[in-house]
């Protein structure tokens, strides 16, 4: 199991983690309650309720580098191009806009 950090702007506002069944996110209940909460994306709204997919989310797909950034990637990381998970958290911890992903340090993996 792998997770990573999603935060909007400098808001740590929830978590994506990739299981064998698949991915979850979830917004944490501290983000929710916030009065400046944001939807990270439109396609997953602020609720409680846990997200699921067998693939990973669009929007988070969305965020990997294409073209000759994801070549560079690929070229300098020993990540395969199908290992969406890995390209996510190694390059986007700074990308375009207001949502970066950062990964959890196994110690700090939760088991919810």
């Amino acid at each position: 199991m792998r997770q990573a950090h999603i935060f909007y702007k400098d808001q740590l506002a929830g978590i994506l983690t990739e299981n064998d069944a698949g991915y979850e996110f979830r917004y944490l209940p501290e983000y929710l309650s916030s009065e400046t909460a944001k939807a990270v994306s439109l396609t997953l709204p602020l609720q409680e309720a846990i997200y699921t997919s067998s693939v990973l989310f669009p929007f988070f797909d969305g965020l990997i580098p294409e073209g000759w950034l994801l070549d560079v990637a690929l070229r300098n990381t020993d990540i395969s191009i199908l290992d969406r998970m890995s390209l996510l958290m190694t390059c986007c911890k700074d990308c375009i806009g207001a949502v970066s992903v950062v990964p959890v340090d196994e110690k700090e993996v939760s088991h919810v």
